[in-house]
């Protein structure tokens, strides 16, 4: 595995059940994201980081309060409609939403080896997140866009040992974040067809 990949949980590894997607280890997997936009170190991406943080609290709290109706994402948002206020059903919503930017544009990274993360990032954002947005966090987006580092440096950031050991092959690190992303589809193809059906939001 990928150094950086190794300190996160990966997607691939949350549990699902017949319930459902495991609401904490869902969460754990989401701070990895968080972490990953970091790592890009663009402060333009603050705008990003501090909204998946935000929804990622707003479900936290959901579940802290009502555990044993929140063991899955399922169970979390189908608990809260009976209330007035929905907060964990919009934040998550969200949340699934930036998921679903961060895994449009690191498929298309890892698509195409010529790719660069502006482009890859630009392409993630216009089929997810844009049609949700107004002009201007649409402008905000579009700055921070073009502010990706190269590919070669954020790759070589993947691959790194931050003790200073050697860094992983290519290929490791492909395939770790392959079976990441692979692992983030999964729960947001899903996640979104439970919000269709019950008529929660659109993802």
């Amino acid at each position: 595995m990928a150094p950086f990949l190794e300190t996160v949980k990966s997607f691939a590894d949350v549990p699902i059940t017949d319930e459902g997607i495991d609401t904490i280890a869902f969460l754990e997997a989401s701070e990895g994201v968080v972490r990953l936009f970091k790592l890009l170190e663009n402060p333009a991406f603050a705008l990003v980081v501090s909204d998946l943080d935000g929804n990622i609290t707003k479900v936290r709290t959901r579940y802290l309060a009502h555990p044993t109706q929140s063991t899955t994402l399922e169970l979390l948002t189908l608990n809260e409609q009976s209330e007035k206020k929905r907060t964990a059903t919009e934040g998550l919503m969200w949340l699934l939403r930036g998921l679903s930017f961060t895994h449009q544009a690191l498929h298309t990274a890892q698509s195409d080896s010529n790719v660069e993360l502006s482009r890859a990032f630009t392409q993630g954002y216009e089929a997810s997140l844009k049609q949700h947005h107004n002009f201007v966090v649409k402008g905000l987006f579009s700055v921070a866009m073009r502010a990706c580092p190269y590919r070669k440096d954020f790759y070589a950031k993947l691959a790194a040992d931050p003790d200073g050991g050697a860094s992983v092959a290519g290929d490791k690190v492909d395939a770790e974040l392959d079976r990441w992303l692979q692992g983030l589809d999964k729960i947001v193809v899903q996640m979104r067809k439970v919000y269709k059906e019950k008529g929660y939001g659109e993802i």
